[in-house]
């Protein structure tokens, strides 16, 4: 089963021959930031718009979660596009996703009840929340990205950067 790795000596934190770019924690340039980004990519990778949207994921969970929309605090972002695979690393400022292996753990019953069809039982794991989550957090975005990111997603133990990478056949 498919889940969030933590480790800092994961090879998708090698940043060689990465494009490296710092922007600011401004919530309302997250879409620009995402297009500057993705514009240098091949055509046929971009997947209508998959990659995009995941990238913004990526930043914005650094910018809400991790940065707080502090402006003063910058988003990291080293990335790489091939005609075969994606690669990105979003390092924010803040403290970090403590609640991984939770998530993990809460994500893997979820499929659990949906291989099973367990409506009952699903209804305990319609979102993923902390003790510091928002109403409109749940966790979507993890669910999302665990499935897109088809070679890896994992942060470091810090929980304050992700690296991802998306092999395309």
């Amino acid at each position: 089963m498919k889940e969030i790795l933590i480790d800092d000596n994961s090879p998708l934190f090698s940043k060689e021959g990465m494009e490296y770019k710092e922007y600011p924690s401004d919530f309302a340039k997250i879409r620009l930031f995402t297009l500057l980004l993705v514009s240098s990519a091949p055509s046929h990778i971009k997947e209508t718009n998959l990659l995009e949207q995941q990238i913004s994921e990526l930043i914005r969970n650094g910018i809400i979660h991790g940065n707080k929309y502090d402006p003063q605090k910058i988003i990291k972002i080293w990335y790489s596009f091939s005609e075969k695979e994606a690669r990105i690393i979003v390092e924010d400022q803040g403290e970090g996703f403590k609640k991984i292996i939770e998530w993990n753990e809460f994500n893997h019953k979820r499929i659990e009840c949906i291989r099973k069809q367990d409506n009952k039982q699903l209804e305990k794991y319609i979102s993923f929340r902390g003790k510091h989550s928002k109403e409109s957090d749940g966790g979507n975005a993890l669910f999302a990205a665990l499935e897109y990111w088809n070679a890896g997603l994992v942060f470091n133990s810090n929980g304050n950067t992700v690296a991802a990478k998306k092999i395309f056949d």
